[in-house]
């Protein structure tokens, strides 16, 4: 086993390349190399090849409680809010649907599913990690539950991440499927007669960017001064305040300043910080802790099964109603429930290079608003 910490960072490393290497070249580019990083981790992890995160390590912990909320920041620094607006309105309708759907789902889910009876007196800081991770991504997942001390359950948290992942797999299935499934009975739209967008015209690829050291020294620097200013900001004005929200906050407010949208290596320094997040959360995928959880896995799947059919059900229903084309609809709900890069990948998987653009775009968006819709859903339960 890969447990020293320089041996554990170099397993993990080379299992985010592995990913890469398999989502560029193999079949499993439909996948995505988010979710391969995720499932090459846990089947490592479950191997006895790195450790699970249920034993601990202090590598996990650190890249929970700093590469984590770097990799936030960066990505966040994308985010030209006019240009969201500008790029997909039906893409971003529907991802508000899809938004409002998971809040919604999650709510009727928990008093469905027996609330604090069933999940303890975690049972709002699990709602919220549910919100937050579909309606943005993972990494809101870990920032709500960081906050809670979810952790101090670890049957909870590494079952509820178990599900999460499982069902995060599940439905990029299904978004990759529904245009296919769906599409011979849709209304005609007008999707299509716009001009697709140039690749040129997308804010950096994800696969190549041409950085210097002073690019990655200037935004590794902001990265630092971002974190550091969130937590100073949040120690000020208490625990009401989660350091998460101070850092979206400060990171989206950067971002609408062009010099700073310009700056190169944010967003390959964000992938890639996000990317080892992921590989940490695949190693929450541990079998023996989904086992020892019994009783609690049926509630799990049931909480979380609701709110993603939820999510599903306004989101194509809204596309149906209003006559948008279901292959935006699978976007823009993938960028909800698999974050921004696995709607990149659908836009693609599906040859709809006229939706790229609007998937990175909401995708970025939904990190930060997953963390409001998250804390928002948490402390509505908190007195329940």
């Amino acid at each position: 086993m890969f447990s020293a910490a320089l041996p554990l960072l170099a397993a993990l490393f080379a299992l985010i390349g592995a990913a890469e290497c398999l989502a560029r070249r193999t079949p499993l580019r439909h996948i995505g190399a988010a979710l391969l990083t995720i499932l090459l981790a846990a089947a490592a992890a479950n191997a006895g090849i790195i450790p699970t995160y249920g034993n601990g390590h202090a590598v996990y912990d650190a890249i929970f409680a700093d590469i984590a909320p770097l990799g936030i920041f960066w990505l966040l620094l994308l985010v030209d809010l006019g240009s969201i607006v500008r790029a997909g309105g039906p893409t971003l309708l529907l991802f508000a649907v899809g938004a409002v759907g998971t809040f919604g789902g999650a709510l009727a889910a928990q008093a469905i599913c027996g609330g604090a009876g069933t999940f303890g007196e975690l049972h709002h800081a699990l709602t919220g990690m549910i919100v937050g991770t579909y309606v943005g991504g993972s990494v809101n997942f870990q920032a709500i539950a960081q906050e809670y001390d979810v952790a101090r359950d670890p049957a909870l948290f590494a079952g509820a991440a178990a599900v999460d992942n499982a069902v995060t797999t599940l439905w990029m299935a299904a978004t990759l499927a529904a245009p296919r499934v769906l599409g011979r009975f849709w209304p005609a739209t007008d999707a299509r007669r716009g001009r697709p967008e140039p690749r040129d015209r997308l804010p950096v690829d994800d696969e190549v960017e041409a950085v210097t050291v002073l690019d990655l020294a200037f935004v590794a620097a902001l990265g630092c001064a971002g974190l550091a200013a969130s937590r100073g900001i949040s120690s000020q004005l208490g625990p009401s305040v989660p350091d998460a929200v101070v850092l979206t906050t400060i990171a989206l407010l950067l971002a609408q300043v062009p010099t700073v949208r310009r700056l190169r290596g944010t967003r390959l320094l964000g992938l890639l910080a996000v990317q080892l997040f992921l590989a940490v959360i695949g190693a929450l995928c541990d079998v023996d802790a989904l086992l020892r959880i019994g009783d609690l896995a049926p509630a799990l799947i049931g909480l979380i099964g609701i709110t993603v059919l939820v999510h599903g059900f306004l989101v194509f229903g809204a596309a149906r109603v209003f006559r948008i084309d279901v292959g935006a609809a699978a976007i823009a709900s993938q960028a909800n429930i698999g974050g921004g890069t696995t709607a990149l990948a659908l836009a693609r998987s599906l040859g709809r290079a006229d939706l790229e653009l609007p998937a990175i775009l909401v995708g970025s968006l939904g990190v930060a608003v997953g963390n409001y819709l998250g804390f928002a859903a948490a402390g509505l339960l908190a007195g329940t």
